[in-house]
């Protein structure tokens, strides 16, 4: 006689829209939410801030967040709504952000550097380029800088940071255009190549 075996499939971790519906009746769950968007999101905000300030804005982002997951109604993706609460949390130190990109610009000191770039080329990089740049992003306006490095250092796509900064996906590209254009000018290198 053949003995049947019990199979246990492998099962599917729950997507972002079904912990954030789980946490309402079980708040642990929205742990594995941090989990999976923190550390992204953290560096993203210590590249724009600091790593102290970092510390505070995902922090707050996720306490809202936590507060709010009953009005999130899934017709975004939750990692879009989570980025727009903490791109409304950078924009309330945009004149922390810009003096710390003017003092980078004076000095060539990235105070958002933890000091452990992959490699010598990286670093000589972008200690040539870091001061040009961090004075073009302080001349940037809040809007093309924020939609620029959401698309740079956040890694989101064009349509994310529209779902994010709650724009149509036109005026993100040409934010980003018209940042990108405004980098251009301003970068040594940008004016040698063409």
């Amino acid at each position: 006689m053949a003995t049947i075996r019990a199979v246990s499939l492998p099962q599917e971790e729950p997507d972002d829209p079904a912990l954030v519906a789980a946490s309402l009746e079980n708040p642990e769950s929205f742990g594995e939410l941090f989990r999976r968007h923190a550390p992204r999101l953290h560096a993203y905000a210590k590249r724009r801030l600091g790593p102290t300030l970092a510390d505070d804005v995902v922090s707050e982002t996720f306490a809202i967040a936590f507060r709010r997951r009953e009005r999130f109604d899934g017709r975004s993706e939750f990692s879009a709504w989570l980025w727009g609460i903490a791109s409304k949390l950078i924009s309330r130190h945009h004149r922390q952000e810009t003096r710390m990109y003017r003092a980078f610009a004076r000095t060539g000191v990235d105070p958002a550097e933890d000091g452990v770039t992959e490699s010598a080329d990286d670093r000589m990089a972008a200690a040539a380029l870091g001061p040009h740049l961090a004075k073009a992003l302080a001349a940037l306006s809040a809007q093309d800088r924020n939609a620029l490095l959401l698309l740079a250092w956040g890694e989101l796509s064009y349509a994310e940071i529209a779902a994010t900064l709650d724009l149509p996906l036109g005026t993100v590209k040409a934010k980003i255009h018209r940042a990108r254009k405004k980098l251009r000018k301003a970068l040594p290198e940008a004016k040698n190549d063409g």
